[in-house]
């Protein structure tokens, strides 16, 4: 399936209120396809988040990174069903069981549309904390890529990643595993909390099926203008690898 530069974006409504996230939405239009839903709007306004964007005909990323038992998930996957979430995060460090019970809901499901990603390692978090404070004796690269490889395991579609580690997740876990990724800057702006960024171009050229661009978007004076330079950002990274 041919895909536009537009598909590959993925803009964060990581803002206050509904009445906001709408306004946006409106002021972009047609330049975006994909939006996300995170825990600041969701725990405020809950589906009538996902709602708003589905009445516009909008694709929504619901990343609320959900982490329990398996029998908790379950009923949150069925949830995110009903909806017609097109993308849910779950957090891959929380065990094959968890994914796979996760993956089974959406293979038993009339619609098999939704795509589960495994959360691997936070972009905001660095290898020293890794080590130092959650224990974890590996390079952040070989935890995200194990990550990575279990998620595959468990039947996910793909996971959510830095853009540093992109074209080791497709050499290792294949072409059409999906990743997802956060930590996307154009060239100059300021990387804020993230601490594994990329620019649209680069990111694309490492093979993301995906990025997420926020802040550079929505702290913008013009978001139409901030949205029309990471499409031309992401076409040049297209061009590049054609």
């Amino acid at each position: 399936m041919n895909r536009e530069a537009r598909d590959y974006l993925i803009v964060p409504l990581d803002i206050p209120t509904l009445k906001e996230a709408k306004d946006i939405v409106d002021e972009i239009d047609d330049l975006v396809i994909h939006y996300k839903v995170g825990l600041q709007l969701y725990t405020k306004y809950g589906p009538k988040a996902v709602e708003m964007l589905k009445g516009k005909g909008k694709k929504v990323f619901l990343d609320l990174k959900l982490h329990d038992i398996p029998n908790t998930i379950i009923g949150a996957v069925e949830a995110a069903i009903d909806m017609e979430v097109n993308m849910l995060t779950i957090h891959a460090l929380g065990g094959f069981d968890m994914m796979e019970s996760a993956q089974k809901v959406v293979w038993e499901s009339k619609s098999k549309d939704l795509i589960i990603l495994g959360v691997t390692i936070l972009t905001s978090l660095d290898e020293a904390f890794l080590q130092d404070f959650l224990g974890i004796d590996k390079s952040m690269k070989t935890q995200i890529l194990d990550l990575a490889t279990l998620s595959r395991s468990a039947g996910l579609s793909g996971v959510v990643a830095s853009p540093k580690e992109v074209s080791q997740i497709k050499e290792k876990c294949g072409g059409n595993f999906i990743v997802v990724t956060p930590g996307i800057r154009p060239q100059g702006a300021d990387a804020g909390d993230q601490k594994r960024v990329e620019t649209p171009e680069r990111a694309i050229m490492n093979g993301a099926d995906y990025i997420v661009v926020g802040r550079p978007i929505i702290q913008a004076e013009s978001k139409i203008d901030a949205v029309k330079s990471i499409i031309k950002g992401i076409e040049r990274g297209l061009h590049k690898i054609t």
